[in-house]
């Protein structure tokens, strides 16, 4: 049986100001208002895992742990198929620099990558993310959410973050970079996970 949340103030234990600001508009409504890692001044862990679930606990329960609160932590990104999944859990890596992170340099290495890769589109794709929910006493509750699309060429868009201005919701004729950031906040994989968070932990 899931175990219950009882509050209305939620550690999400991220360092992402845009995941942040998503998770607090799809929280709000249940009058619940987050806390961020910084806010808290909690040091990011190093992300060591293989899976989305494996780097979404090790932020939780070290955010949980080191705060003595039950802390909700996010892993996502985006599994190409011509690509064999990648980038996937090196999403944010494939955009790191010596100078910090550079998302139209992922997104045009990963148009490099699917050309070179010969494989014809439509280059289906999906974005997953995956929420923890972890208690001090190393209690967890997992929570995954999924938004399948495909990958388009050239980008567009300037809304959202990450890779969106590259991805096109399946239904949708425009990406989710050209998408009004609220409208994607009610369709998109964060949201499915947190409806599974909110069914499972809070109702």
């Amino acid at each position: 049986m899931t175990r219950k949340l009882d509050t209305d103030r939620l550690l999400v234990a991220t360092h992402n100001r845009g995941k942040l600001e998503e998770m607090a508009a799809l929280l709000e409504p249940r009058g619940i208002k987050v806390v961020g890692a910084a806010e808290m001044e909690l040091p990011e862990p190093e992300e060591t895992g293989t899976t989305f679930v494996e780097n979404a606990r090790i932020k939780a329960h070290a955010a949980a742990k080191a705060t003595g609160l039950p802390a909700l932590s996010d892993d996502s990104g985006i599994e190409i198929d011509a690509l064999d999944g990648a980038p996937g859990v090196y999403t944010a890596d494939w955009a790191e620099t010596a100078d910090g992170r550079d998302f139209v340099m992922a997104m045009e290495r990963t148009h490099e990558k699917l050309v070179a890769s010969g494989r014809p589109e439509p280059w289906t794709a999906r974005f997953c993310c995956t929420l923890v929910l972890a208690w001090p006493d190393g209690h967890d509750e997992v929570f995954p959410g999924v938004m399948e699309g495909r990958v388009v060429w050239p980008m567009r868009g300037d809304q959202g973050h990450g890779y969106d201005p590259i991805f096109q919701p399946d239904g949708h004729d425009i990406t989710f970079g050209e998408m009004d950031r609220w409208a994607k906040n009610e369709i998109s994989h964060r949201a499915r996970a947190v409806a599974q968070f909110v069914a499972g932990a809070l109702d």
